[in-house]
């Protein structure tokens, strides 16, 4: 069978076909966000960048020894566009795979999918819960404190920073400005 671009409803349903837990698919959703935003700032395709940060983390609740790797299967299976796989693949770089990303997308996929749970974790901590009143010095000082979101990889994100030539302040605040849109399917914001 040849590849296929696949649409947004296509890629939801394939995410939660394989994910059932309400944080990770927020979490798609908030790095699809980010993702559509980012390639809007660079002159790319938003659907495409979107749809790649909806499923990166396609595989990690059922396969978490094999993050990555299935993603890939499960694309390849479904005639997914290399594009597509290997920017999946890219985001595990130096942890589960050894895809450095080269594209944009690769770059920016791999800078955010950390840096988006930051992001979410010091929005909660906030009386409004909201993005829309989160400034990037906010999550900068939670940045600091290592007990904060500890699971976060810090490293990753400044690499990813430092890949897209980007200074951190401007990559978060250009994440969080992505994020606001969707801020109401995220659980944030006003009740």
């Amino acid at each position: 069978m040849t590849e296929h671009n696949p649409t947004r409803d296509e890629a939801y349903m394939l995410l939660t076909q394989y994910t059932k837990s309400d944080a990770l698919i927020k979490h798609g959703l908030a790095v699809e966000a980010i993702m559509r935003h980012f390639a809007r700032s660079f002159g790319e395709d938003a659907e495409t960048w979107g749809i790649v940060g909806l499923v990166h983390d396609l595989d990690y609740e059922q396969y978490p020894e094999q993050h990555c790797a299935m993603t890939q299967k499960i694309l390849a299976e479904n005639n997914w566009p290399g594009l597509y796989i290997r920017a999946v693949a890219a985001h595990g770089w130096g942890m589960f795979t050894d895809i450095e990303p080269q594209s944009n997308m690769e770059k920016v996929l791999y800078a955010v999918d950390e840096l988006s749970g930051l992001i979410i974790a010091a929005a909660l901590v906030r009386p409004s819960r909201s993005l829309m009143d989160l400034e990037p010095s906010s999550v900068k000082k939670k940045w600091k404190d290592k007990g904060f979101a500890a699971g976060v990889d810090r490293t990753v994100i400044e690499k990813g920073a430092a890949m897209l030539g980007m200074e951190l302040p401007d990559l978060i605040r250009e994440s969080i400005l992505g994020m606001r849109p969707v801020e109401k399917e995220l659980g944030l914001g006003s009740r």
